[in-house]
């Protein structure tokens, strides 16, 4: 897990490299800073993390810092209904559908059966690309045409599910921008046609965030936590950035549950989000 790690975080441990390019016992607090910043850590929280810290930094004050960013109490929002009913939201680009795959592939790894809801009818691209994804996976897939209505396509997915027994239903939406307040409400419909299929559902509404966004993802998740409330995290993209430190911000701000990471473009690239693993993995580049 480490070592898949180390890769993820490569450009964040390279930027960090370069302010600290030889490990020591203890690092002065301004270099810690410089780090903390360069990492993409709000400038607010940094400020908080280094609140009570001595001039000469060890690890382990380090460590204590940083975890408790991750010290609120958070909802996991786990269910044992059957089926259980995800609704996986965000931006466009932000890498829902290859998420989605990612999530698919994990839940058959487990033994369970997994059904899929194109819910995302505003872009034909996507409806396509989660067909793909679902033929490779050879799993089953509720689609229409682009421009039809997408609770729908939530109502026969779920049914479908109920009917056939399967375990879990992950339904795609459309990348929606907190600007266009007709696709705000489309989304709400979504949520509560799901209700309408299955009391209960859908069970846990994931936001997938892109890594790469750095803290400016931020915004966005405030805006759709206020329109429908979310329940969990995933980002993406983090090996393709220096900004790791996003996720300290992320977490801060939010004060949600982050379910996993992605760690590249295939199905099983996606790991569990451990908050210490994370942080000893940015401070080995520093520590001694």
């Amino acid at each position: 897990m480490f070592n898949l790690l180390k890769k993820v975080f490569g450009k964040t441990t390279d930027a960090i490299k370069e302010i600290a390019p030889n490990k020591k016992k203890n690092l002065p607090k301004d270099e810690f800073e410089e780090i903390l910043l360069e990492a993409d850590v709000n400038y607010t929280l940094v400020e908080k993390l280094l609140e009570g810290l001595p001039e000469k930094i060890t690890r382990i004050q380090a460590f204590n810092s940083l975890i408790s960013v991750f010290q609120y109490k958070a909802d996991w929002k786990n269910s044992d209904e059957k089926p259980f009913v995800e609704m996986i939201i965000g931006v466009n680009g932000a890498g829902k559908t290859t998420t989605i795959s990612k999530l698919a592939y994990r839940y058959m790894e487990k033994g369970n059966s997994v059904i899929l809801g194109a819910g995302d009818t505003f872009r034909a691209a996507a409806i396509e690309q989660l067909s793909l994804w679902a033929g490779k996976l050879n799993i089953p897939i509720i689609a229409t045409q682009q421009g039809h209505d997408p609770s729908a396509v939530v109502y026969d997915t779920i049914e479908s599910a109920k009917a056939k027994g399967y375990d879990n239903v992950i339904i795609d939406t459309a990348g929606r921008l907190h600007t266009q307040s007709n696709l705000s409400e489309e989304l709400k419909k979504m949520i509560r046609v799901a209700e309408k299929a299955m009391p209960g559902a859908p069970h846990r509404k994931m936001l997938i965030l892109d890594g790469t966004q750095g803290s400016s993802s931020i915004n966005q998740a405030k805006v759709f936590n206020e329109l429908i409330g979310v329940d969990g995290i995933i980002i993406t993209k983090l090996d393709g950035t220096a900004k790791g430190g996003s996720v300290l911000s992320i977490a801060d701000e939010l004060q949600l549950p982050i379910f996993y990471i992605g760690t590249g473009e295939q199905p099983k690239d996606l790991i569990q989000f451990k908050a210490n693993e994370y942080i000893n993995t940015i401070l080995d580049e520093i520590f001694i």
